[in-house]
């Protein structure tokens, strides 16, 4: 069977980072699907947008994504756009869905392919996420040797970061913005206050990079935030 449904990885921002081979899925798509909010903003539609400006213009589906932490909305979306996405497929299409980053790395991707991966052929191709992209901004390497490394969503408990902190060499804090501040508690209470960097919009318009993270102010900052916590002292031999 020939695959209807694929999921593309368009990279953290920068639109040079998208790989050969989701372009080419992307000019070759019958139809785009991609998350957008209220205002018709869609972060991995205007990151895919040179590769969508080479080719015919194709049929959408956008799925309007209210940001809020209410799964219950989210489900009904996405159930919602499982079924438009399945009825286009079963006319014949091909269904490409934009996501920002990796698919399957904290993507939206995942919840549509949960729905559809019984029902239509699949197929993800991988994007470069923004923990890599992180860590080329800064020239920094997430693990060398022996260091252990973990990725934790900046949404869990104070306690549940203290230790990944205390247990990890190198730990990427995700989705910082809302919990910006409980972070950076978690950071002092676990002494690695010196060993943290904050990055936000990594590749696109308004990209910040702060290595000094005593100079945040403790409050909520944008979606699209991360904490990267590395070894000052590191053994390279």
């Amino acid at each position: 069977m020939a695959v209807q449904f694929i999921g593309v990885g368009v990279g953290p921002g920068d639109p040079e980072l998208i790989t050969l081979k989701a372009a080419r899925l992307i000019e070759e798509a019958d139809v785009i699907c991609f998350i957008t909010n209220e205002n018709d903003q869609s972060q991995a539609k205007n990151i895919a947008r040179y590769v969508l400006g080479t080719c015919e213009r194709k049929a959408e589906i956008p799925i309007v994504m209210p940001m809020c932490e209410n799964r219950s909305i989210a489900n009904r979306l996405y159930d919602k756009a499982a079924e438009e996405i399945q009825q286009v497929i079963e006319a014949g299409k091909t269904v490409v869905f934009l996501c920002e980053g990796d698919p399957l790395f904290f993507g939206s991707f995942a919840y549509l392919l949960e729905r559809l991966k019984n029902v239509v052929s699949c197929q993800v191709v991988p994007g470069i996420s923004s923990v890599h992209a992180s860590s080329a901004a800064l020239l920094q390497p997430l693990t060398m040797l022996k260091e252990s490394f973990c990725v934790v969503s900046g949404r869990h408990d104070e306690s549940v970061l203290i230790a990944a902190l205390n247990s990890h060499d190198s730990v990427v804090i995700m989705k910082a913005g809302r919990s910006r501040q409980r972070i950076l508690s978690a950071l002092k209470a676990a002494n690695r206050t010196q060993d943290a960097q904050y990055l936000e919009y990594i590749g696109r318009e308004g990209e910040v990079i702060e290595n000094n993270i005593s100079l945040l102010k403790e409050e909520g900052g944008p979606y699209f935030s991360l904490f990267v916590v590395t070894r000052k002292e590191r053994d390279f031999c």
